[in-house]
């Protein structure tokens, strides 16, 4: 007798902060990149239109992209800025759902101390993104650890756990 194979789901932080059962043939692997920009006690960021929260600028890594390609033309679509590259800072895996369009990811996210060549952000430069908004610098002394989204969290947390000295 051939028993059902049974049907395994995973837990999925959703873009408005809920968590999502998703069965887990329906995830889509996804390496990404992201940029921790810091300057005068500012650091660069994007408003997500979903949530309204704040995530660093960055996104998916292409087939046959380096990672260091891919973070520098995702920095450039979403912040219209050129960035280098100075140091790896942290890994991430994340189990993600975006409910805007029913998509489901296993994600690899890897993020890099940047230094960006210009400080001026030029709204032509910036390509309209469905989800990200309004790059730009916020001051540190400003940020709650609630204001950026979820996943991102355990960043903002060793970012500022950095730059205390900790």
């Amino acid at each position: 007798m051939r028993m059902a194979k049974k049907k395994c789901t995973i837990t999925c932080d959703s873009i408005y902060d809920n968590q999502v059962s998703i069965p887990i043939e329906r995830l889509v692997f996804r390496a990404s990149a992201y940029a921790i920009i810091l300057h005068d006690g500012r650091v660069l960021l994007l408003r997500n239109r979903s949530s309204g929260k704040y995530a660093f600028p960055g996104g998916g890594i292409e087939i046959g992209e380096t990672i260091e390609v891919a973070l520098k033309r995702e920095v450039k679509e979403e912040t219209g800025l050129d960035v280098e590259m100075l140091r790896f800072f942290h890994f991430k895996e994340h189990f993600f759902y975006y409910d805007p369009m029913d998509e489901a990811f296993h994600s690899f996210m890897l993020f890099y101390l940047c230094r960006a060549h210009s400080l001026d952000i030029d709204p032509d430069l910036v390509e309209d993104d469905a989800e990200s908004e309004k790059p730009g610098w916020v001051e540190l002394s400003t940020l709650e650890r609630e204001d950026i989204q979820r996943p991102l969290q355990e960043v903002y947390d060793l970012i500022m756990s950095e730059l205390r000295g900790c």
